[in-house]
């Protein structure tokens, strides 16, 4: 059984005496801090050789801690961070940052990357704070979460569209567990958060977390796992740091978890077409199983370049089999040939390659990420139609200095979810939805994945001012929603005018002031063809509904 060599490591590291190290972690999407740790790499400005493509960031050693919370000792004139010392100097204890993020959607829900926050309209409020703790091997890290959201009414997909669009439209709905509203009235909840508890050996760690991951290089997206939903309850062994060998460095993380559904019906639950429900209700228990990988790579011989693999495998938690392959996927064979009955497993996977390329003279970087969410049969397939069930992201940035010593930073980021071609010659899923696992890769009705949803696109451009570290900028961005459905939907109108697409400007400001981080975002969002609402007026021409969007956030962080 599998549980066994896990309950022997587990007391193995409890028994060995501990390296002097560290495992405190930065949140994915810590306001100002995550960003700039990454931007002081690319820049040259410390020497941390992580590849940032398996985050969160871990403090190894007691100088990480500082840079992880105080960069560039930017709490300089001030104490640094407070820590507690108890049983001899053995243990110390740190008061994590205070944290209150608050964001307001005028028109309809619009907004991803921001946790355990759902997609709603009105105003909506985070707050955390938390403990972090260490004596020997054992580190305990408990940082929960507390979400209120207004969660108003706002017009939903329309229910004057006729039974052949809410046919395709069901096809999406009864494939993935993903409301457009979180029900009727407010949202409350209260999270575990960015907690975990962990035995740490040198620079290896194992131990269970509730801590949102990501994995990828991508900053607007990741194919496989981003911080768009809540973190999920997860046994992790993974490293602190990378670990050095004669061929270069390698970091990974493994995971075991669990998700949850949303317990929330899709609407108009009675619509039928030609007769037939449209609706057909999703297992009662919506738990399941994930099981997860990712490494990185940065060869000896080209310094600065990572070199990435991630995988995930998930499963109804009652149609798990309780064998090594049941339990960890994730080390079977890679093409489906090989697989002894895996169309009957009924389980999904998605498979991801990636790179990152840091260029610390040139103050650059560039990444790219390209996934598959299917098997293919053999080789003969993979090389025949490689593009089969794809995804992929590009980005990239580059700081230039002024003569003025301000640095402007460019960057660009574009995401491609949509179904390829392959979908007219052979049957293919959407990203993140699913005929067998018909909750989809979600948790709590969000996406664990790129946040833009099934079948979107998305293209960022962006320009910064930065001075020290802090941060003044501005971005385009160009979201396409769903063309999985709309290309089934609207085929027979041979219309190429109503896509719906969100065209966005953002302003956003990152600064501090003495303990206080404060992170601030106005978005002027344009959403042409809003839920896809084609129609035709009384005189026969077509209407497109347009609408207007304010989309404001705030956080503000106080470093105890």
């Amino acid at each position: 059984m599998v549980k066994r060599p896990a309950l022997y490591l587990l007391l193995l590291f409890s028994l060995v005496k501990a390296a002097t190290c560290f495992s405190q972690s930065l949140p994915v999407g810590t306001p100002f801090l995550e960003e700039t740790a990454r931007r002081l790499q690319i820049s040259g400005a410390t020497s941390s050789n992580t590849s940032f493509s398996i985050r969160p960031l871990y403090a190894y050693l007691p100088e990480d801690i500082d840079s992880l919370y105080n960069p560039q000792n930017w709490l300089a004139g001030t104490d640094k961070p407070t820590r507690l010392k108890y049983a001899k100097g053995k243990g110390y204890l740190v008061f994590l940052p205070a944290t209150i993020k608050q964001q307001y959607n005028s028109h309809h829900p619009y907004g991803w990357n921001d946790g355990p926050m759902i997609q709603a309209k009105g105003y909506q409020a985070q707050a955390s704070v938390g403990v972090y703790t260490k004596i020997g091997p054992l580190s305990i890290q408990l940082q929960p979460e507390f979400v209120y959201a207004q969660n108003a009414s706002f017009e939903e997909f329309p229910d004057w569209q006729n039974d052949t669009l809410w046919k395709h439209y069901y096809y999406i709905l009864n494939r993935i567990d993903n409301p457009e509203r979180f029900g009727n009235g407010s949202y409350t909840r209260v999270f575990a958060g960015q907690s975990s508890v962990r035995f740490n050996y040198k620079k290896l760690s194992l131990g269970v977390s509730t801590e949102n991951l990501w994995w990828g290089p991508g900053i607007r997206n990741s194919l496989l796992l981003s911080n768009t939903a809540p973190g999920f309850p997860h046994i992790t062994f993974n490293t602190l740091a990378p670990l050095t060998t004669s061929i270069g460095s390698f970091e990974w993380q493994i995971i075991s978890g669990w998700t949850k559904g949303s317990g929330i019906p899709p609407p108009d639950t009675g619509r039928t077409f030609d007769g037939a429900r449209l609706y057909d209700p999703k297992q009662a228990d919506s738990k399941r199983y994930m099981n997860g990988m990712v490494a990185t790579w940065q060869p000896k011989w080209t310094k600065n370049l990572y070199l990435g693999v991630s995988r995930m495998f998930y499963v109804y938690s009652s149609d798990m089999e309780k064998s090594f392959d049941g339990y960890l996927p994730i080390f079977g064979a890679l093409f489906k040939g090989k697989a002894k009955g895996e169309d009957e497993k009924r389980r999904d996977q998605l498979l991801s390659v990636f790179a990152r390329l840091v260029l610390p003279k040139e103050k650059a970087e560039f990444y790219a990420e390209f996934g598959r969410n299917d098997h293919s049969q053999n080789f003969t397939d993979l090389m025949l139609e490689p593009e089969h069930a794809r995804a992929y992201i590009l980005g990239g940035r580059k700081i230039f200095t002024t003569a003025k010593k301000t640095d402007v930073e460019l960057m660009f980021e574009l995401t491609q979810l949509e179904n390829s071609p392959t979908a007219w010659l052979r049957p293919q899923e959407g990203w993140y939805t699913h005929y067998q696992v018909r909750h989809g890769y979600t948790h709590r009705g969000q996406v664990i994945g790129a946040g833009i949803g099934p079948g979107s696109n998305s293209q960022t451009l962006g320009i910064s001012w930065i001075k020290g570290i802090k941060k003044l900028g501005f971005t385009l961005e160009r979201v396409v929603r769903n063309n999985d459905f709309y290309y089934e939907a609207f085929a027979p109108i041979q219309n190429p005018r109503f896509h719906w697409v969100d065209l966005s400007l953002n302003a956003y400001k990152d600064w501090y002031c003495k303990r206080f981080i404060y992170s601030a975002n106005l978005s002027l969002v344009r959403s042409l063809n809003y839920q896809w609402r084609y129609q035709h007026n009384a005189a026969g021409k077509e209407v497109h509904t347009n609408v207007n969007q304010l989309h404001a956030s705030l956080s503000v962080s106080y470093v105890f």
